[in-house]
């Protein structure tokens, strides 16, 4: 239950944030839907390639995809339902989304056995991935590169549980709500990372 209920929220979230990237850009419906898919589902298929579980896996999440395309053509052809609220509300669906997809995809690579790095990556790449090759697709430089702290709070959802520290529904729910929070005070505080730029 508690790896449906991550998905769907994660889903919603990062379909939402492609299709406003799209409008952003002036992308036509196919491309609303393209960047959507791709934003809502391009983090997990990196990261199913990455700790060898087969890309076509990702077709079998038929109900996902299903609830994306609804969404995103709500959200295209009714902008007046839900703009207004993005704008105010935007980031924490990011953040919503961020944490979701993390967490999910700690959750895969322990499943599998894999060791406490892959599963941080695992986490990392399933929470960022599909953002990035949004930003990407959208000529944009990717949110997670530049902005805040972004990828770091999914390093948070590896490490919980991969060291085995989080267990049950409890501990997934503490967890979703700590790097939500860690999300949005990096925003409203404007934390960084330490960063350089050279002048040649």
């Amino acid at each position: 239950m508690a790896w449906d209920i991550l998905n769907i929220i994660g889903t919603i979230a990062f379909a939402l944030s492609g299709v406003i990237v799209a409008m952003e850009e002036d992308y036509d419906l196919m491309g609303v839907y393209i960047l959507g898919l791709v934003t809502a589902f391009g983090g997990g298929a990196i990261r199913n390639l990455l700790i060898g579980v087969p890309v076509s896996a990702l077709w079998e999440q038929g109900n996902l995809f299903t609830i994306a395309i609804i969404v995103m053509t709500i959200a295209f052809f009714i902008p007046s339902l839900w703009i207004n609220h993005w704008i105010k509300w935007g980031i924490f669906f990011d953040a919503l989304g961020l944490a979701a997809f993390a967490i999910q995809g700690a959750m895969y690579a322990s499943a599998m056995g894999h060791p406490l790095s892959a599963v941080i990556v695992a986490a990392a790449l399933t929470g960022t991935g599909g953002g990035m090759i949004r930003d990407v697709l959208a000529g944009r430089k990717p949110l997670f590169l530049q902005k805040e702290i972004y990828i770091a709070w999914t390093m948070l959802a590896g490490l919980g549980i991969g060291l085995n520290i989080v267990n049950g529904t409890a501990g997934l729910i503490i967890l979703f709500i700590l790097i939500v929070t860690m999300r949005m005070l990096s925003v409203s505080f404007q934390w960084r990372l330490p960063h350089r730029k050279l002048n040649t």
